[in-house]
């Protein structure tokens, strides 16, 4: 590269010349056109002299010009060398430069710390940290010790352990890892990739362990059995994205050997967020067979394959589950992920810091996470993973817990009924009042609120979010022909058992059979009249009698009968393209006002009792539930079948968090106090009627 200075040397280089050049000739001409001589001794000639002094200055500027030059090139010259250096491929100076930039971010004060958070400031605190897309949360995961530097991980990295170890990276420490009894002969088998996690207050409350690998179920059974553990938490499919992340240990009926460790499966509930395993477990060692022990699983299937869960609710009501089923007397909780350490800290973090949260009035998740890392290396993996902690735990803080068990039902009612002081609400209005708390994602509605599909919305206000919208096939070369104002609802032990929608408007009632027929509906639920208050509801989508086709299906109806407040009627749909029919039911319930519930409970007992007997006849596909707007009476239908379907299954009840988790599923769901209250009322009249021979009294 050529210096800077050069080509300003080189111009003062020539004007000098020229200068000195020019006078020369300007002296010269002078004498000759004078014609005198010059060389009189008694003359001092004035050009000369002039001509020395413009030389000297000229010189000394040059001089300066000069010094400047080379104080500028050699400087140039240094930081090019330093730069150049950088990108040495030993990055001795960049690892230099980088200590001496962690340094200094440390002093004076040291690192960043995270003081704990006293849980009135709370949601203030998190609404902090969620701006600018999370930004001060991911500052803060950030700055958590790795938890590497804290111990050696020796054992695990033994050679006949190495294939034992899921992921090469993710090991335990010698420190904290579960040792297991020393099989004769075999070296190294103590060795299981399991670690002891403190609890808030309670020392090795659990054991953080990595989804067992086939070469490891029988040293995870072994751990089980040895450390006296009744209840193993997993927190991963066996499957996810294609790959596998945990080696499926359990026998799916019947019993199986598992080394010495004999396991037979007892009982499996299979719930929407996750599944209740239980097992006997019994070590078959050659001193004689111990006593068997009885062994719950609880695997929660809800976290999806990228990310956290969307809402916490299912979390909070897993980890009660959890609580609930743990016998106090009991080894630890086994809690395992894939890995071990992602998923599972998430888990044994909420649980720490709820009881911190009843203890101290206060929260202090970087703390725990630093101190759990000491036991296992990067426990909470992601910055997503340690913001889902916060969101549960203000979740918890602003909700807490609202299950009941059915027996005390009738008193949680008088004191929602009954005011605490004359300038408070009533209980009820202000439950209610909460549900208000769940925000409408507007941002998620973009497909619904496009100008073409908009056309297609009774209530613009209500519909469909994108994530949980129900897709139908693209007609040929017609834009948004994949849309319809419908979502899948969860049920009670099925994700998107219900499909939520507006009564059919006449442009619409072709996208509704089609949506019956591409996703296999058997079953409709039609909460509306057709006309209410002389303004049309619902367009009639059937025929009164005979056929009638809409696009591509052919409606035929087979019959029409009327029993208390519920008309049956049976449809035949045909798919006229491929000539195939499928028998559909709509059960129409004519007890409901469009303002207002119905008069009493039993019609809609009756109403969800017929649905599914229909839906265990004909396959558990999607019922499609509607009334006009499809948001009032189809989310109390929907909040009901599943609070029902819990109180027969478990004995338990939550109204509120039952309604909640509709209205983040879709807008409006529940839609008065009224309906709210009708929710109680009728599980009230439920376990009246059925609390001689139900199971759950």
């Amino acid at each position: 590269m050529e210096p800077v200075g050069q080509p300003l040397l080189l111009g003062v280089s020539l004007a000098l010349t020229t200068i000195v050049a020019e006078a020369s000739i300007s002296n010269t001409t002078t004498s000759l056109h004078n014609g005198t001589s010059t060389d009189s001794p008694g003359d001092v000639p004035v050009q000369p002299v002039l001509i020395g002094v413009l030389v000297l200055v000229l010189v000394l500027i040059l001089f300066v010009l000069l010094a400047s030059y080379f104080f500028r090139f050699r400087r140039q010259r240094k930081a090019a060398v330093s730069s150049n250096d950088k990108k040495m491929p030993n990055g001795i100076l960049e690892e230099q430069e980088q200590q001496r930039v962690m340094l200094l971010s440390r002093s004076p004060s040291g690192p960043k710390k995270y003081f704990p958070i006293p849980v009135e400031h709370l949601e203030d605190e998190i609404r902090v940290r969620s701006a600018d897309d999370c930004k001060r949360f991911r500052e803060e995961f950030n700055s958590l010790p790795s938890g590497h530097s804290q111990g050696t991980f020796e054992m695990a990295n033994k050679e006949e352990n190495k294939e034992k170890n899921r992921y090469p990276n993710i090991l335990p420490n010698d420190h904290s890892r579960v040792i297991l009894s020393q099989l004769d002969g075999i070296p190294c088998s103590d060795y299981v990739n399991a670690s002891y996690i403190d609890g808030y207050k309670e020392k090795n409350k659990f054991i953080a362990a990595q989804g067992p690998k086939p070469e490891t179920v029988n040293d995870f059974w072994r751990m089980v059995w040895e450390q006296k553990s009744a209840t193993i938490v997993m927190l991963t499919n066996l499957k996810e994205r294609k790959e596998e992340k945990c080696y499926q240990y359990w026998p799916d009926q019947g019993c199986w050997m598992y080394g010495n460790i004999r396991v037979s499966v007892e009982d499996c509930i299979v719930l929407v967020d996750y599944t209740i395993r239980k097992f006997c477990i019994q070590s078959q060692l050659h001193d004689g067979c111990k006593a068997p022990r009885l062994v719950t699983q609880l695997h929660f299937t809800s976290w999806p394959d990228f990310g956290v869960p969307f809402t916490p609710i299912g979390m909070l009501k897993f980890l009660k589950k959890v609580k609930t089923l743990n016998p106090s007397h009991a080894g630890p909780i086994i809690v395992h992920c894939s890995a071990g350490v992602g998923r599972t800290g998430t888990f044994i973090v909420i649980d720490a810091i709820i009881d911190m949260m009843h203890t101290e009035q206060k929260v202090d998740v970087f703390e725990f996470v630093s101190r759990i890392r000491n036991q296992r290396p990067q426990m909470v993996q992601t910055d997503m993973q340690y913001t889902f902690i916060y969101q549960a735990l203000l979740e918890y803080y602003l909700y807490g817990d609202t299950e009941l068990d059915v027996a005390s039902l009738e008193k949680h009612l008088q004191s929602l009924h009954s005011p605490t002081a004359p300038l408070d609400k009533i209980g009820l209005e202000e439950e209610f009042r909460k549900l208000t708390n769940v925000r409408i994602m507007k941002e998620n509605m973009r497909t619904g609120n496009l100008p073409a599909n908009m056309k297609k919305a009774r209530v613009i206000q209500i519909i469909p979010y994108d994530f949980n919208r129900v897709i139908l096939s693209m007609k040929r070369g017609q834009e948004y022909t994949d849309y319809i104002n419908a979502s899948f609802i969860d049920g009670y032990r099925q994700k998107d058992y219900f499909i939520a929608t507006q009564g059919p408007l006449p442009h619409t009632v072709e996208d509704f059979w089609r949506m019956v027929w591409e996703w296999k509906c058997h079953t409709i639920v039609m909460l509306t009249e057709v006309q209410e208050r002389e303004q049309e509801k619902c367009f009639q989508y059937w025929p009164a009698d005979g056929s009638v086709t809409h696009g591509e299906i052919n409606i035929e109806i087979k019959s029409d009968t009327i029993a208390e407040a519920i008309s049956v009627r049976d449809f035949l749909v045909t798919f006229n393209q491929e000539k195939k029919s499928r028998l559909v039911r709509q059960f129409h319930f004519h007890g409901w006002p469009e303002i207002g519930i119905p008069a009493e409970g039993k019609g809609m007992i009756d109403l969800i009792a017929a649905v599914q007997k229909q839906q265990q006849q004909t396959g558990n596909h999607p019922i499609t539930v509607h009334c006009s707007a499809g948001a009032g009476r189809t989310g109390t239908f929907i909040a009901l079948s599943n609070i029902l379907e819990r109180v027969k299954a478990e004995g338990l009840l939550d109204v509120f968090q039952a309604v909640k988790s509709l209205r983040l599923q879709r807008p409006h769901m529940v839609q008065t106090l009224e309906q709210y209250e009708f929710c109680y009322k009728v599980v009230q009249d439920f376990i009246d009627i059925f609390s001689d021979y139900a199971n759950f009294k």
